[in-house]
């Protein structure tokens, strides 16, 4: 078993560069094509890709700034994991499982073939060794042993991956299992009793990266690690397939492909799928998610990556446009029913920034309020409580497609109930006043 992963190792962290730059043989390679430019600025020229689909979004305010038939439904391969990666650490988050708990590794996971750590039947595990195995190595084993300890079987947990995926707002996504491999290269006895193979757009993968580094922002505590020592046995350490880790500038077979602020996120590769990657990297505070599908080798995938992320970091920056606890202008205040004061101040809830061109001036904005009618605001009213919304819209220039973004209008001050007696003359005050007015309007 040990010379079998040395060999399995070797692949990779001993691999000479003319090998690691030849040709996939079993791929056939796109056609280079030009991306859809991007809308936020036109004049920006987007880069030529040689893939079948890519995307690049930048995760908070979900604008995608590139994109290569972004919808198109492909094979994702290992990419599948980030799903099983990403409902593990959920459970953990959530205290089902703890990181330390024990795993048994059944049959299926035993017979599990391509990327693995050669997992038999009755091995025990922690998950997260297992999970690093999975996230660092891309072992199958590693994951099937985790979905069916998750979920009981690997069906169960594929149910699972699809329900998530369904209330992510991943429209075009269906897993199978929970590796990405091919229905034909699951053992036989595990397969789903279905024609289907796993499916996914580069935009749903960016949906699940966004939601991977959001919900659980200690992901690159795994996805960085460079190589794993699984069992003390092993002759050869798990090396990730993740060249682009900034981390690699200082390893010889991989630096020219280190890119920095590059810390994930997975890489995926079949015969069918191609050669694809996720890629997460940040600089100066900003975070941008690139996803790429049908590389014909595992090179061109990094390379291609780089391109799609320096166009991303070269053009464009986040701006933060509004501060949280704003005021905006003609809606300084909003009516109140039943209050001690007849109005209450309100401000934006949390801060609004937009992606502009690098270097840009602030950005010119219009803004539209959607205010609760006073009668459905009554007294008493906490600090804090949404009364309405404000809609920001920024656009470039009239080439450009408008950026909106929309925030809560919450109260900035406690309103208490005004006592009966202020209620009775406040009451009387408006009925003259409305009847002092129907008068007037006679003349």
């Amino acid at each position: 078993m040990a010379s079998v992963m040395l060999l399995n190792m070797l692949c990779v962290s001993a691999l000479p560069a003319a090998a690691i730059l030849a040709p996939d043989a079993t791929y056939a390679a796109a056609a280079s094509t030009a991306v859809t430019p991007n809308t936020i600025n036109p004049s920006v020229t987007a880069p030529q890709l040689k893939l079948n689909s890519a995307i690049l979004i930048e995760p908070t305010t979900g604008q995608v700034l590139l994109s290569l038939n972004p919808d198109e439904p492909l094979p994702p391969a290992s990419m599948t994991k980030m799903m099983t990666e990403y409902i593990v650490a959920d459970q953990i988050k959530q205290g089902k499982h703890k990181w330390s708990d024990v795993v048994t590794v059944g049959e299926n996971a035993a017979q599990s073939i391509g990327s693995r750590i050669f997992l038999a039947k009755g091995d025990q595990h922690t998950i997260e060794q297992l999970y690093i195995a999975m996230a660092v190595g891309s072992a199958n084993d590693a994951t099937v042993a985790l979905a069916e300890y998750i979920s009981g079987s690997e069906e169960n947990f594929v149910k699972l991956m699809n329900e998530t995926a369904k209330k992510m707002g991943m429209k075009n996504t269906v897993f199978i299992n929970s590796t990405g491999l091919d229905r034909a290269d699951m053992p036989a006895k595990y397969r789903p009793d279905t024609d289907k193979e796993t499916l996914m757009t580069a935009r749903d993968a960016s949906i699940l990266a966004t939601r991977i580094i959001q919900d659980h922002p200690d992901f690159n505590k795994y996805t960085t690690i460079q190589n794993y020592k699984f069992r003390d046995r092993d002759a050869s350490p798990i090396v990730n397939w993740n060249w682009m880790l900034e981390a690699n500038k200082n390893v010889t077979n991989f630096k020219q492909f280190a890119y920095e602020g590059l810390d994930g996120l997975k890489t995926g590769h079949t015969s069918n799928a191609g050669n694809c990657f996720t890629g997460t990297a940040v600089r100066n505070g900003v975070r941008l998610i690139s996803v790429v599908f049908g590389a014909d080798t595992e090179a061109h995938r990094f390379t291609e990556t780089k391109k799609v992320l320096d166009y991303g970091f070269n053009n464009f920056e986040v701006k933060q446009v509004v501060a949280p606890k704003t005021t905006v202008k003609g809606t300084e205040t909003v009516n109140v029913t039943k209050g001690k004061e007849s109005s209450v101040p309100v401000v934006t809830d949390k801060a609004v920034s937009f992606i502009v061109p690098k270097g840009a001036k602030d950005p010119k904005l219009t803004t539209k309020t959607n205010i609760t009618p006073a009668e459905s605001l009554v007294a008493p009213l906490k600090s804090g409580t949404k009364v309405g919304t404000v809609t920001y819209t920024y656009q470039l220039d009239a080439k450009a497609q408008p950026q909106t973004q929309t925030v809560n209008l919450i109260t900035s001050e406690e309103v208490e109930k005004a006592g009966w007696f202020r209620q009775l003359f406040r009451a009387i005050g408006e009925f003259f006043g409305d009847l002092f007015d129907s008068i007037k309007n006679l003349f």
